[in-house]
C-alpha cells in the first residue's frame, strides 16, 4: 500500500511540474509576441511609397549635410504634390527625431501633426507608437 501511494504522490508533484512549466511557457510566449508588436514590422522607408525616386539622392545629401539643411529639405518636399504620406511622415520624424535635443517643443509640435493625419492601419503607426513615449 505504501509503494502505492508513493507512486501516485509521484504522479501528482509530476503533473503539477508539467502544468507549471507549460503555464511558464506560455507566458513566455505571450511576452515575446508583445514585444513584436511593440516593435512593430521591420520596415525599410526607402519603400514607402510617397515620394519620387529622383529625390532619394537629395534626401539623402540634406540628412548628411545637418538639421539646417534637413530643415530646408523637408519644408521644400511639403510643396511638392507628388510627396505624400506615409513616406513623407516618415522623413518629418526623421527630422523631429534630428532636432528633438536642440529643439524639443518643434520636435513635439512635428510629431503630433504627424500623429493627428497618420491612421492607425498605417505602416508608420508603430514608429509612431514607438516615440510617443519620448513626445508624449
Amino acid at each position: 500500500m505504501k509503494v502505492l501511494i508513493g507512486i501516485l504522490i509521484c504522479l501528482i508533484v509530476g503533473l503539477g511540474v508539467y502544468k507549471i512549466y507549460e503555464h511558464w511557457t506560455q507566458i513566455q510566449e505571450q511576452n515575446s509576441l508583445e514585444q513584436k508588436v511593440e516593435k512593430g514590422p521591420n520596415i525599410d522607408p526607402r519603400t514607402l511609397p510617397g515620394l519620387p525616386w529622383q529625390l532619394d539622392l537629395k534626401l539623402t545629401e540634406a540628412q548628411q549635410a545637418g538639421p539646417e539643411a534637413f530643415k530646408r529639405f523637408v519644408e521644400q518636399l511639403r510643396k511638392y504634390p507628388d510627396v505624400k504620406d506615409p513616406r513623407l511622415a516618415w522623413i518629418e520624424l526623421d527630422y523631429a527625431v534630428l532636432i528633438s535635443s536642440s529643439d524639443p517643443l518643434k520636435a513635439k509640435q512635428i510629431f503630433y501633426d504627424v500623429k493627428k493625419r497618420t491612421p492607425t492601419d498605417s505602416p508608420i503607426y508603430p514608429r509612431i507608437r514607438q516615440l510617443s513615449k519620448t513626445y508624449d
